[in-house]
């Protein structure tokens, strides 16, 4: 029987001068298996501790500082194979957000420290187990969807401005009303609105008009992601998932990500059987994309979709008014 290692580990988060959120990695130092290899900060979790309490005394070990400011993210198992000059092991990983702490971060162990951008990852090797990861916080936590059916076009355009200046970064275009030259036109003025503060688009379910109209990438109806057989080339995508059978469907595409909903009530699908926290906590479990909940959210829920293992929370109607 194969012994598994309970582990703690650390992502710890600043800003930039950009205003760029940053994830500290360091280096394992030399005399510890996949020594060099960069990895999250963090180590064992002895048999008296808590996670919490590993993470806390492995900061201080390796860092110098105490967290004071933490959010459980997720949990993952990772197997590592039997290499050279280390034996096959099995971890189970404990994720944390830390976002504030006390004391200066310094290198303890003769280690290296580096701040990077899950987006532009400069150091390298990175251990396997954390490149799924680095993927998933690449993402931001807030994904938007459009909301002009029920808000009106300028109303909606207004609200948009006002959350790209305030660092949104990932919209869904979702306007079944809209439809030839009057989709166009619009998704068009949306993408360059877009453009200026950096922010990726993607159009829901025609991956055609979106490689054409230049849109980071399409987000798919659970109906087209169970009918895909491979991943439009050239694009972001996503899709809608529900149940077990089509997150399993949208990892063996390798989509980038996924939403999973409903998790509450919510105003868009009146009547339907809602997943609640448990069972998508639950579902989490078994995701190995990253996933955004759905369904009634509201910017109060991120704390609790976090704690899930889900990466963000996704609104279409709070995220404009809030």
């Amino acid at each position: 029987m194969v012994k598994i290692i309970h582990v703690a580990v650390a992502i710890l988060q600043r800003k930039n001068q950009l205003g760029k959120i940053e994830f500290l990695l360091a280096s394992r130092p030399q005399g510890k298996d996949w020594a060099g290899w960069w990895e999250f900060p963090g180590g064992k979790i002895e048999a008296d501790e808590t996670p919490e309490q590993a993470l806390s005394r492995e900061l201080q070990e390796e860092l110098g500082i105490k967290p004071t400011s933490t959010q459980q993210w997720l949990i993952r198992r990772f197997d590592y194979p039997e290499t050279h000059d280390s034996a096959a092991k099995t971890v189970l990983l404990h994720f944390y957000f830390v976002t504030q702490w006390q004391g200066e971060v310094s290198a303890k162990e003769g280690q290296q420290l580096s701040w990077q951008s899950p987006q532009n990852i400069t150091v390298s090797p990175v251990l396997p187990a954390n490149a799924p990861i680095m993927k998933a916080l690449a993402l931001p936590p807030i994904y938007a969807i459009s909301n002009v059916a029920e808000m009106g076009e300028a109303a909606w355009l207004s609200a948009l401005e006002v959350q790209l200046k305030q660092g949104l970064q990932l919209i869904q275009l979702r306007e079944k009303q809209l439809a030839g030259l009057a989709l166009i036109r619009f998704t068009e003025q949306v993408l360059a609105l877009a453009k200026e503060y950096g922010a990726k688009v993607l159009l829901n379910n025609d991956a055609k008009i979106a490689q054409e109209l230049g849109a980071d990438g399409v987000h798919l109806s659970s109906q087209k992601l169970m009918k895909l057989t491979e991943k439009p080339h050239g694009l972001i995508v996503a899709a809608s998932c529900h149940n077990e059978f089509e997150l399993a469907h949208a990892a063996q595409l390798s989509l980038d990500f996924v939403v999973l909903s409903p998790v509450n009530l919510t105003k868009s699908h009146e009547g339907a059987i809602t997943l609640g926290w448990e069972y998508f906590a639950d579902l989490m479990q078994l995701a190995t994309l990253p996933v955004y909940a759905l369904g009634g959210m509201q910017t109060k829920d991120l704390e609790k979709a976090l704690s899930c293992g889900a990466r963000g929370i996704a609104m279409q109607r709070a995220v404009w008014t809030e």
